[in-house]
């Protein structure tokens, strides 16, 4: 386990006690470490009403190098940390994605302006959806929410750090080209789906292995591959739940689900609480069981044309976090 990861376990442990999670603060502190633990992985949920605090104190833990690759930022603390680490003698490098300049421009500015190492991200891309640090060159964070200030208080998203040596060694491969706007095939190493490429096929390999459950938390519902494999998975008998954000525009898609045998729950308020994740899990409490937690939604653009990262695996403890607030949403959701 890296130091970063040990120094700021708590506010992670915290977030993993209750369904709402993260420890309330505004400005990053370091977490007083407990003892090491030999999982690489730990979850936590984005936490409704509070900063977040975990987020923050991963960035401090950055002491010689810090890449970042975010589609939205638009968080005055978030740029403050990444500026003080750069100022720290840090080599800080973030991409923003250059199709969503009006929310990210701000950001790019102050960056830029403090010598901190910041570039649009490649046309090549319809997006750059993808939401990722890493520190140290040694542990990455790995989430499904963007760092956008306004949306923290009101967005169900996940968290999961990875210190997989295989993993943040690919994560960096792929982020120094895509810095550099290179070209490069994504490999998926131990862990790893990347769009474009793979993200597809494993999110079937997930789909289709489930064999008593399959618990899907998404944001938007429209890839008919995946779509599809859900549906075969309920008519072969497992029990099948969906969690989306705003059914009327899936209606389609969830007509088919419930058909076969599935159920699923939505959110559509304007203000209130709202669906962001992409996340699934498969056999919770089997050995079988899996976990999916990324910033790819269940689009064929977000698979086929975005650059994407999430990560797959068989981890009990992650596992958990994902089931305990995947519960809690389901059973606030509305039947479809």
């Amino acid at each position: 386990m890296s130091l970063s990861h040990a120094r700021r376990l708590t506010a992670v442990v915290a977030a993993c006690g209750t369904a709402t999670g993260l420890a309330l603060g505004a400005a990053p502190a370091h977490a007083v470490a407990r003892p090491a633990a030999t999982d690489p992985y730990s979850a936590f949920v984005f936490t409704l009403g509070t900063t977040e605090t975990t987020i923050y104190n991963f960035i401090d833990t950055a002491t010689s190098t810090l890449d970042m690759t975010m589609y939205e930022l638009n968080d005055t603390t978030a740029v403050n940390d990444l500026i003080a680490r750069e100022n720290a003698g840090v080599t800080v490098r973030v991409i923003l994605d250059e199709a969503n300049k009006s929310t990210n421009q701000a950001a790019y500015t102050k960056l830029k302006d403090a010598g901190v190492g910041v570039v649009w991200s490649s046309t090549k891309f319809t997006y750059t959806h993808q939401k990722t640090i890493t520190v140290n060159d040694d542990e990455s964070l790995i989430l499904t929410g963007n760092l956008t200030a306004e949306y923290y208080p009101t967005s169900r998203d996940y968290g999961v750090f990875d210190s997989n040596a295989a993993d943040v060694a690919e994560i960096e491969k792929v982020f120094a080209a895509d810095y550099k706007h290179s070209s490069i095939t994504a490999a998926d190493a131990t862990n790893l789906l990347w769009s474009p490429n793979t993200a597809q096929s494993r999110l079937l390999s997930i789909i289709n292995g489930a064999t008593k459950t399959l618990d899907v938390e998404e944001e938007e519902f429209s890839d008919t591959a995946v779509v599809d494999a859900i549906v075969d998975r309920a008519e072969a008998g497992v029990k099948v739940r969906v969690v989306v954000e705003d059914p009327s525009d899936y209606s389609s898609e969830l007509d088919k689900v419930t058909a076969a045998g599935g159920t699923a729950v939505g959110y559509s308020s304007s203000t209130g609480f709202y669906i962001h994740a992409k996340a699934i899990v498969a056999d919770y409490g089997l050995s079988t069981a899996a976990v999916e937690v990324g910033s790819m939604n269940v689009t064929s653009n977000s698979l086929e044309d975005n650059r994407e990262l999430g990560i797959i695996l068989n981890d009990t403890a992650v596992e958990k976090v994902i089931e305990t607030a995947f519960d809690s949403d389901y059973s606030g959701g509305t039947a479809f």
